[in-house]
This record gives structure tokens, sequence and C-alpha cells, in this order.
């Protein structure tokens, strides 16, 4: 974690002060909270050390980070969720790039993903969902539609609270304008449907234009179960 340099800082502060200034009141207090009680080992005025991160989550939900180069394979970020470990990059973008992004960066995961790793009920969700994909690595159909549900829950979910729809997943959350066309409200908002999101497509190269929206945290995980259990039942009938 030495190797940064005083443009990577820059670039890490200046995106961190960014969003922590534009959340409030249209992130999920889930998230927020989480920001909190992370603030030791993740704030604007450091880049992440990951090992003190991992650190910190053992008195936590357990959860730790491991270093990848870059986009991997469906299989191993399977296996990877199923152990309680979440994959990152280490690489910024650079301060010419800030609002645009063709892959992932390190803001993108520890800033976007890490925090509601921290949430008891969130957590389990995403173990639970690595599991899951476990259980069918050779049926890729299945792995398809557990990618929509990541894609739309963990990466660009939507919470309903207090009347108001807030963001929790980590591809609003990671970007400043995302995060503000959700507060907008400049896009289409629809219940949240377990069946119809897993047969949903969804395009990487735009800002989102349909969002679904949850309740809270347990309706994501029970809705999960049903899921596994739907796919159970149809296999012994099979």
């Amino acid at each position: 974690m030495n190797n940064y340099t005083e443009s990577d800082l820059l670039v890490w502060k200046t995106l961190a002060q960014r969003q922590l200034k534009n959340i409030p009141n249209k992130a999920s207090t889930a998230y927020i909270d989480a920001l909190d009680v992370m603030e030791p080992v993740l704030n604007a005025n450091e880049i992440p050390d990951f090992e003190k991160v991992n650190q910190w989550f053992k008195t936590s939900t357990e959860w730790k980070i491991k270093v990848v180069p870059g986009l991997i394979e469906v299989e191993d970020f399977f296996q990877l969720l199923a152990q309680k470990t979440f994959c990152s990059s280490t690489w910024l973008r650079s301060k010419d790039s800030l609002d645009y992004l063709e892959e992932p960066d390190m803001f993108h995961d520890i800033f976007g993903h890490i925090p509601l790793l921290s949430n008891l009920i969130f957590s389990e969700f995403v173990h639970e969902f690595g599991k899951l994909g476990c259980q069918y690595l050779n049926d890729p159909e299945k792995l398809v539609q557990l990618q929509r549900l990541y894609w739309f829950t963990i990466e660009f979910g939507v919470i309903n609270e207090d009347a108001k729809i807030k963001s929790y997943g980590a591809g609003i959350l990671s970007s400043f304008g995302e995060t503000n066309q959700i507060d907008e409200q400049a896009a289409n908002f629809h219940p949240y449907n377990i069946n119809e999101i897993i047969n949903k497509p969804f395009r990487t190269d735009v800002m989102q234009e349909d969002y679904y929206v949850i309740n809270n945290f347990s309706d994501l995980f029970n809705s999960l179960h049903q899921l596994k259990k739907t796919w159970e039942q149809t296999e012994l009938v099979n």
C-alpha cells in the first residue's frame, strides 16, 4: 500500500470527499451508518490499507479483501463470496477520469462495496449469494440470472426509506452522477421482483435506466432463499 503517489492520494481524497458531501439523504441509512463505524479504516484522508480493513472486519462480520488484478472469472468470484472474501483491484482512476471508467477501480470496490459488508443482514445476503452461485457453477443459465441479480441489487440497488428512494448499490454510491440521478428520480423505478430481475439483461456502458426498489434488506435476503427453494424444487420435478 506504500506504492501510491501523491496524485493517487489526491484522486482518492477528491472522490471520497465529494461523495461524503453528496450522499447524505441520498444513500441508505445502513450505508451511512456503515461508513460511520468504519471511519477509522475507511475515510477520505488516506488510501485504505487492506490489512487494516481486514483486521477491522475480524471484529465485525468477518469479511476480508483479496487483491485481484482486474475482472476475474465468474466462477472464482462466486467462490470468493462464498468464503466471505470480496475482491478488489488496487489501481485508482486518474484525475482526468474521475467520472468515467470502463472497469471498476479501487474507489468503486472499496468505497462502494465494502461498507455494507459490515451490515449483518446485507453481509449475509452477499454471502448466501456467493454460496448459491457455487451450487450452480455448471449451469450457465442460472449463473447469468445471478449476475443480473447482482447487478440490480449489490451494484445498482435502491431502497425505499421514509417514502424516499435512496441508494445502497456500490455502482451508484461510487458515482457522483448516478447518485444524483437516483435522488432526482430521473429514471424508471420498479417494485423489487426477483423473478423479473433475473430475466432482465443490463448494460454496463451507460447509467442505468431501470432500478428495483426494496423496502428493507430482510426482503432482499428472503427473496434469495425463495429463489434457491424454487430452483431446487424445479430440479426435483425434472
